[in-house]
């Protein structure tokens, strides 16, 4: 099997900036921040300025983050630390994090469209609206909530430039979405006076401790990098974009683009006709191009995509892309190249 040349999955390395400074952060990181001595205070100094570069980054002021050394904990913190006296809305399309952190609680759910839109409900105060700003799978971006009059918790994760809505509660983003460190979760609250922890506690912290600060400090530089690199090059990801979706349906054919033309231009959501995905996946693999797929004949996959389910799309033969700052043209050209050779064979095999 020949190695991978091209990344076009949601993850990929770790982003170089980041990577040149983790083995000295991890050297740093060993310090005690409860001691006096000079190390403390400085790897002390290091974090607070890398919760400066967070909330510059994030839009959140620096007071409301704090880390997680698993990310996905952050759904339950963001979800069930709040009171349950009202109803709780949930788009069908969230992630599963989502549905299995209210397992066994009583919820709406909001149903989408084909392009995975959802209408707002008429909430009441006490009511939470879990919002996805951005879909992992299909880059369909939320409808504006400014408007519900109770809590909102925004699932950040596949997107951190994606701007909060203006009546946020809470938020929860992942280090590997900007390229940063695994293993680091940040998550955002503002709303103190109607959170409480939902998990066992004896102190006041929001969120459990040891988090390695080494990857706080890794993945702040990740995100202002990452950040700069995708508003230096949105406008060739914007066109990459265009490029696919014309490929797809005039060179291949028999195709079904789940993204909204109007989503988030980096994520790319496709299912073929007549094809197996796990067989596109290993075989592009093979080539030297890693994607994802989001198909039931996915080995690790017990039911076909939830999210494409509920939008009505076509659920087997999916392909899911995601385009970098650092994706190049003939790296575009390559995986379509490919992409078209391997969907024929597998037709003419019919």
């Amino acid at each position: 099997m020949g190695s991978v040349t091209a990344i076009f999955t949601a993850e990929n390395h770790i982003h170089p900036a980041a990577e040149a400074i983790l083995s000295e952060s991890i050297a740093q990181g060993w310090s005690d921040l409860t001691k006096l001595h000079h190390p403390s205070r400085r790897l002390a100094q290091l974090l607070s300025e890398a919760r400066t570069s967070f909330a510059t980054s994030l839009r959140v002021p620096s007071e409301t983050i704090h880390f997680l050394g698993e990310s996905t904990l952050g759904f339950h913190l963001g979800i069930n630390g709040f009171p349950k006296d009202g109803d709780l809305f949930i788009p069908s399309t969230s992630r599963q994090e989502v549905f299995a952190a209210i397992a066994g609680r009583p919820a709406k759910e909001l149903p989408v469209d084909i392009n995975g839109r959802w209408d707002l409900p008429d909430g009441q105060r006490e009511d939470l609206l879990v919002l996805q700003s951005v879909n992992l799978e299909t880059g369909a971006i939320a409808p504006n909530v400014a408007t519900f009059p109770g809590r909102v918790f925004v699932d950040a994760t596949a997107d951190p430039l994606s701007r909060l809505p203006e009546n946020w509660s809470a938020t929860l983003w992942d280090s590997t979405s900007w390229q940063g460190p695994r293993g680091l979760g940040v998550f955002a609250l503002r709303d103190h006076a109607n959170w409480k922890n939902p998990l066992p506690h004896i102190d006041q912290r929001v969120v459990p401790g040891g988090v390695n600060p080494a990857l706080v400090i890794a993945s702040a530089i990740a995100l202002e990098a990452s950040t700069a690199d995708r508003r230096a090059s949105i406008i060739n990801i914007e066109e990459f974009n265009s490029y696919i979706r014309s490929y797809l349906a005039t060179e291949i054919g028999d195709v079904d683009i789940a993204s909204p033309v109007n989503g988030a231009a980096h994520l790319l959501s496709f299912s073929f006709l007549y094809v197996q995905a796990e067989q596109i996946v290993n075989g592009m693999e093979q080539r030297g191009f890693a994607i994802d797929s989001g198909s039931a004949c996915i080995s690790a996959n017990i039911e076909a995509s939830h999210v494409l389910a509920a939008m009505g799309r076509l659920t087997h033969g999916n392909i899911r892309i995601h385009l970098y700052p650092s994706t190049t043209r003939d790296d575009v050209e390559g995986l379509l190249k490919n992409l078209k050779d391997l969907v024929l064979e597998q037709r003419k095999s019919l």
